[in-house]
């Protein structure tokens, strides 16, 4: 999959989920910056969200290049933000015995068939009948739909100029999985 971006092109590898982070305040946005923030629910900094390759994220991660920086997360860094920043509502941590509780072994295999594409949401919707598979439930129920990191130990390059240039805005690719093992 390729998307277009002036003349920078951007090759996803064979990952289906991207994770995103929002590393910019809302200071000069304009209302179409603001709005696409807030429906990706990246409404503060440091604040990560994992969605799929659509082309309706494709298309707000193009509007919000220059607030936010993304990659392909891998399976490894997933289970990793699971288990250190996942909350349930009421800010109770994500543990194995809730996700056991809902037909899977741990953590670490939900987040593999997250990525693998066997698990369609990380997070159920609460009015809805959560989808399920044999005894397992395809989403995690009550899980908060975003991730609260702290800013990166060692710091930001540059939170001005896109990765490319030797900052850290845009498209960053597997990259992506170091920093936010810096951010836990």
């Amino acid at each position: 999959m390729q998307v277009q971006e002036g003349a920078q092109t951007i090759r996803s590898l064979p990952y289906s989920r991207i994770a995103v982070i929002r590393l910019r305040g809302l200071a000069d946005t304009s209302p179409e910056v603001e709005r696409a923030l807030d429906l990706l629910r990246l409404r503060r900094r440091y604040t990560c969200v994992v969605i799929d390759e659509r082309p309706a994220y494709l298309g707000m991660l193009r509007i919000v290049k220059d607030w936010v920086t993304w990659g392909e997360i891998d399976a490894d860094a997933l289970a990793e933000l699971l288990r250190k920043r996942g909350r349930l509502v009421g800010d109770k941590p994500l543990t194995d015995e809730w996700v056991r509780k809902y037909g899977w072994s741990s953590i670490e295999e939900f987040a593999l068939a997250y990525i693998l594409g066997e698990v369609e949401r990380l997070s159920c919707p609460e009015n809805e009948q959560w989808p399920k598979t044999g005894n397992k439930v395809l989403c995690i129920p009550k899980l908060k739909p975003f991730f609260r990191l702290h800013p990166p130990s060692g710091g930001l390059r540059n939170i001005k100029k896109g990765f490319n240039e030797g900052g850290d805005l845009g498209y960053r690719g597997i990259a992506i999985n170091e920093l936010i093992l810096k951010m836990l």
